[in-house]
């Protein structure tokens, strides 16, 4: 069987010819926006227009999806989005060569498919992978097609433009990775040392996230600014503590102490229960999913899991606390119940005793104004008689 593919089209093109609404991708691009510069300069004074008008220039981006050690979230998280219906207009913007999931091919199709858009597209394609990978004895505990996953990575990113791990477990290992990790499940950049790699982490990631790099990558040839851990720098610039909603209530000192207590059900925060947001790296407070506010741990009233860190995700035990790097209350803020304690047979008298001094005091001092007043009293009388007493100035 051969395959035949047209040459990319731009995506402004595309959208026309497939006859999706100008309307439906001002609205993607909005969203874009808030989530993920894609190498723009985004600024007050851009607009929706100006995003789709750069965006429509380029050719839309060859996308090649592997899949290995995942439970396919990374995958419902892109098609999940709302505001417009974005399941079918990514499809329209990007094109998804191969994606194990959403293909309708399977078997030998499928696998000619993959090899046949490696070919079309050799050096331009950006290589999206999910899941972990096995490298324990070989890696014979994932195959595709007869291949061991690990084997079938190096051969595809060998041909890569630009390689992205999409999630926690493709970007260092995840959950299949956590001890005793019986697999050896890596992430991507333990395998390909010689290639830019872009990691995403989060379970799931957010989807804009992942759209900024490709279009920038499609638009401009290049990959977005990344940290230490290879993370864009655009969406894990800050820890999710510092626009937290919850967070006057962690400078007032009101936390959460169990599930279900009066804190908790007036969305109190939530560090005491072990909430690794202090100490998180990502964007989930102001970059949210699906276009709702409340879908994410912290906003269904859960602490973060640190899913975004590599130190943390799947490898701290949930109620453990982590450190804060700025102000921690009680030293700055008041705490809502200060510590409290007993009082000694020792106390309670010398309380007593400077309890009946006080009193005794007040009683002197009570008489001692008494005597005033009546002493005052007799003076102002004696005037008033000595007055009355003196003859006046015609000597009556």
């Amino acid at each position: 069987m051969t395959w035949s593919r047209k040459p990319k089209t731009t995506v402004a093109a595309h959208l026309k010819r497939c006859g999706v609404p100008r309307r439906d991708f001002l609205q993607f691009c909005t969203q874009l926006m808030v989530a993920a510069p894609f190498g723009l300069a985004i600024t007050d004074k851009i607009s929706a227009e100006e995003v789709a008008r750069e965006i429509g220039k380029a050719r839309r981006p060859s996308v090649i999806w592997l899949h290995f050690q995942d439970c396919t979230g990374c995958t419902e998280t892109l098609l999940r989005t709302s505001k417009p219906d974005l399941a079918d207009l990514i499809l329209q913007v990007i094109s998804l060569d191969y994606h194990e999931t959403l293909m309708a091919a399977c078997g030998h199709q499928a696998e000619a498919a993959l090899s046949q858009a490696v070919k079309d597209n050799a050096g331009k394609f950006v290589l999206v992978v999910e899941g972990s990978i096995p490298t324990k004895d070989q890696g014979i505990y994932m195959k595709l097609a007869g291949k061991p996953a690990l084997n079938v990575l190096q051969d595809v990113a060998a041909q890569a433009g630009a390689i992205i791990a999409i999630g926690s477990c493709a970007s260092w290992g995840g959950i299949p990775s956590a001890d005793p990790n019986p697999t050896g499940a890596v992430g991507v950049d333990d395998i390909i040392k010689n290639r830019p790699i872009v990691n995403i982490p989060g379970c799931p990631p957010n989807p804009y996230t992942l759209l900024g790099v490709v279009f920038q990558f499609a638009r401009k040839g290049t990959l977005p600014e990344l940290d230490e851990l290879h993370r864009p720098k655009f969406a894990f610039d800050r820890v999710i503590h510092d626009h937290c909603p919850r967070r006057a209530h962690f400078d007032a000192g009101r936390f959460t102490l169990q599930y279900g207590d009066e804190g908790h059900r007036h969305g109190w925060c939530l560090y005491k229960l072990g909430c690794k947001g202090p100490d998180t790296h990502a964007g989930c407070s102001t970059r949210h999913f699906n276009e709702i506010p409340d879908v994410w741990p912290i906003g269904i009233g859960v602490p973060c899991i640190g899913c975004t860190e590599k130190h943390l995700a799947f490898r701290v035990p949930l109620f453990d606390l982590v450190p804060i790097h700025d102000a921690t209350p009680p030293d700055t803020y008041p705490p809502v119940h200060a510590a409290t304690g007993s009082i000694s047979a020792a106390g309670v008298g010398m309380v007593s005793v400077i309890g009946g001094a006080l009193g005794g005091a007040a009683w002197v001092a009570a008489r001692r104004f008494r005597s005033s007043e009546e002493e005052a009293a007799v003076i102002e009388a004696r005037l008033e008689n000595s007055h009355r007493d003196k003859p006046d100035v015609e000597g009556r």
